[in-house]
């Protein structure tokens, strides 16, 4: 029997995203280490309000209410 670890869920402001809508992971917003996890991805969290990681499995939720700025 496989058994699934939860899901960590990590919600980010519309501050802690980049100039291009990402955040990386890991992440110090999600409280890790950069050291001793896995190498550094950007998930693009402004075009669908949420994105996971694939490595960890972490995932990234814009806060509800959370207002995006788009300087195109």
């Amino acid at each position: 029997m496989t058994t699934h670890a939860p899901v960590r869920v990590v919600e980010v402001t519309a501050q802690d995203l980049t100039g291009h809508g990402t955040v990386f992971c890991p992440s110090p917003v999600a409280g890790m280490k950069t050291w001793d996890t896995h190498p550094r991805v950007a998930l693009d969290v402004a075009r669908l309000g949420h994105a996971r990681c694939p490595y960890c499995g972490t995932e990234y939720r814009l806060k509800e209410g959370a207002a995006l700025t788009h300087s195109h």
